[in-house]
């Protein structure tokens, strides 16, 4: 049975919805059913549940009350249940209430058991990819998968327009944490290895310049020069004599610096180290750049060459902006492409793709997509849960990348729940089994229109706890997302202590 044929047929005109949750670990799972015209605690008369195991369905019948109060007609809904082991020997717990009713069953196994994961999906229309679907994303660079394409076109994922030429060559996107990966290995202090940290940074950099046929690949992105673009026009860049690119060699790079009394890029070298080091080595300035870098490559060790999608604090950078580049056809937001403050679009830090915008072939979303399943709620997630466990934080501020304004607040409930959810049907028409999907539950608040003494309260709460700021080209976005999902609860579940609660595919 087509089940996108069926469902359009069958949705329930007084839009009663339905919401099935559940948190992993646990096996309890709970059902919210709602309509914002019922207020089920005074309308909903000798309620009474049942499940229907051969149609897979959950039955809700009650009287409904009319507007004197007294029972007027006899009302019934379906709801779909999900691919769950539901423990039929335990009863069925449900109660009505103010602005919804609510089920709850007890489950064999946790609806992320192993067990449960892979529960009847070998019949199901798709096999593989219906499993892919339902599960965490998993981000990886995808490296592999490309470089065994032979070459590869991307496509914007809106309108399915060609946006590069044939792409042959991948190589994975460089760590944001090469160098405190270095200094681990080989500390920082010029008299042991310091100076080997320093230098295998400074080749590792060097050796990522974005060139024509190159494509860099990372969890979230792509990075193309900007020659492999079709049908898409740059700013002219401005050539300054004093921003191109200065190469040293590790034989004459320090006398050079030393002897050169002229302004330039170069860093200068300091004979002191900070730890009264006696023998002379790189100078580095706040940022920790030595200067054997090429100067044009110097905000790579900020994070440049890392993860545009999202950017955290310590890689943010005040010399580098970013420009969004978006389809010459349809106008949808594919990515973003960094500069200066002088000389506009760079060459060497080449163009960031965001995977969930962009289709490695045609048609979007197809079998062989090898972006299909990215998307933006499940690549935020993927990073904003990484990010909380890399800075022990709960909370966060989003901002924008351009501005630098806060968009979005967030605070972490629950990393690791599933739902479902959907529109009641008003007839008992057996359907194939819906998926409870992966989620991050969330409390969240727009603050795009934020006044100014609600910004200085978000300032207070920032000073106030351990807050993660992150930036975003994809925070307005990011917010329809959050608000949209906000409506999958019942008004009486959809806000705590000041802020919403929202869903987060993962």
């Amino acid at each position: 049975m087509n089940t996108s044929e069926l469902l359009p047929a069958t949705l329930n005109p007084r839009k009663w919805k339905f919401t099935w949750e559940s948190n992993s670990h646990v096996p309890i799972i709970r059902l919210y059913l709602f309509n914002l015209t019922t207020k089920p605690s005074s309308q909903c008369l000798d309620l009474t549940v049942s499940i229907l195991f051969d149609k897979s369905l959950l039955q809700v019948t009650w009287l409904h009350t009319n507007q004197a109060g007294s029972p007027d007609t006899a009302a019934a809904l379906w709801v779909p249940i999900p691919r769950v082991l539901i423990d039929v020997e335990s009863p069925i717990s449900f109660r009505a209430l103010d602005d919804h009713i609510e089920v709850k069953l007890l489950l064999v196994l946790p609806v992320d058991h192993p067990i449960v994961s892979g529960f009847d999906f070998e019949a199901a229309e798709g096999g593989a990819l219906e499993v892919d679907e339902f599960q965490p994303l998993q981000l990886d660079s995808d490296l592999k998968k490309l470089a065994s394409c032979g070459e590869v076109h991307f496509y914007c994922r809106g309108c399915s327009t060609k946006l590069s030429g044939a792409v042959r060559n991948f190589k994975e996107m460089p760590s944001v944490n090469w160098r405190e990966a270095a200094d681990n290995w080989f500390g920082t202090c010029c008299c042991s290895f310091g100076s080997v940290s320093e230098k295998l940074v400074a080749q590792y950099a060097n050796s990522y310049t974005c060139t024509p046929g190159m494509c860099l690949v990372d969890t979230t992105s792509v990075v193309l020069c900007k020659d492999d673009f079709v049908g898409y026009k740059f700013p002219n860049q401005i050539e300054h004599e004093e921003h191109k690119s200065l190469e040293f060699s590790k034989s004459n790079s320090l006398r050079k610096a030393v002897s050169s009394n002229q302004s330039t890029n170069v860093l200068n070298v300091d004979h002191t180290s900070h730890d009264e080091c006696s023998h002379p080595h790189i100078h580095e300035d706040q940022t920790g750049i030595p200067s054997e870098l090429l100067a044009n490559k110097a905000s790579l060790l900020n994070g440049l060459l890392g993860n545009s999608f999202m950017v955290r604090s310590p890689y943010l950078s005040k010399d580098i902006k970013w420009n969004e580049i978006v389809c010459p056809q349809c106008s949808c937001l594919l990515g973003a492409y960094p500069h200066d403050n002088i000389d506009g679009p760079t060459n060497d830090y080449g163009v960031h793709l965001f995977k969930c915008y962009i289709s490695t072939c045609l048609p979007v979303g197809g079998p062989t997509d090898l972006f299909r399943k990215y998307t933006l709620e499940r690549m935020f997630t993927s990073q904003l849960l990484e990010s909380a466990k890399d800075e022990l934080s709960f909370r966060t501020v989003v901002r924008d990348l351009q501005t630098r304004y806060p968009m979005l607040q967030i605070v972490l409930l629950n990393p690791d729940s599933w739902c479902s959810s959907g529109d009641c049907l008003d007839e008992m028409i057996p359907i194939p089994n819906i998926n409870m999907y992966p989620v991050i539950k969330v409390l969240f608040s727009n603050c795009s229109n934020s006044t100014e003494s609600q910004l200085r309260k978000l300032d207070e709460w920032v000073t106030k706890n351990q807050v993660d700021d992150l930036y975003m080209l994809t925070s307005k976005a990011l917010a329809e997302s959050l608000e949209l999902a906000n409506r999958m609860l019942p008004s009486s579940h959809a806000f705590l202590q000041g802020l919403s609660l929202s869903f987060l595919r993962r």
